[in-house]
């Protein structure tokens, strides 16, 4: 029997989350089917959650470091996200992420 729980789906996980998702493992618990996408494939709207909080934390000023530190992810977690934001917004760098985010939660 296959059981699926809640905690599969928190987009940030605080590191008390890997034990217990082992331990569900273990148990045979399983994530449950993801729902359908449905949004578009560029702008502000395209973003996930765990994608606008690191580009609101990086638009206040943050390092890719202190970003990972705030949000409980790996360095290379933030730099990836980074990287699908720069894509998805159509942006070079920081400073124009900064600009596009600040315009978009006005």
């Amino acid at each position: 029997m296959l059981v699926s729980y809640e905690v599969w789906s928190i987009p940030v996980c605080l590191p008390t989350c890997h034990p217990v998702r082992a331990q569900l493992r273990a148990l045979g618990v399983r994530p449950g089917p993801r729902e359908p996408r449905h949004r578009p494939a560029g702008g502000w709207q395209s973003l996930t959650a765990t994608e606008r909080a690191v580009s609101l934390l990086v638009a206040e000023g943050l390092t890719n470091g202190a970003v990972a530190r705030r949000l409980y992810i790996s360095l290379h977690t933030v730099s990836t996200h980074l990287r699908d934001v720069f894509a998805k917004l159509g942006v070079p760098n920081r400073v124009a992420l900064a600009a596009v985010t600040h315009h978009s939660i006005k």
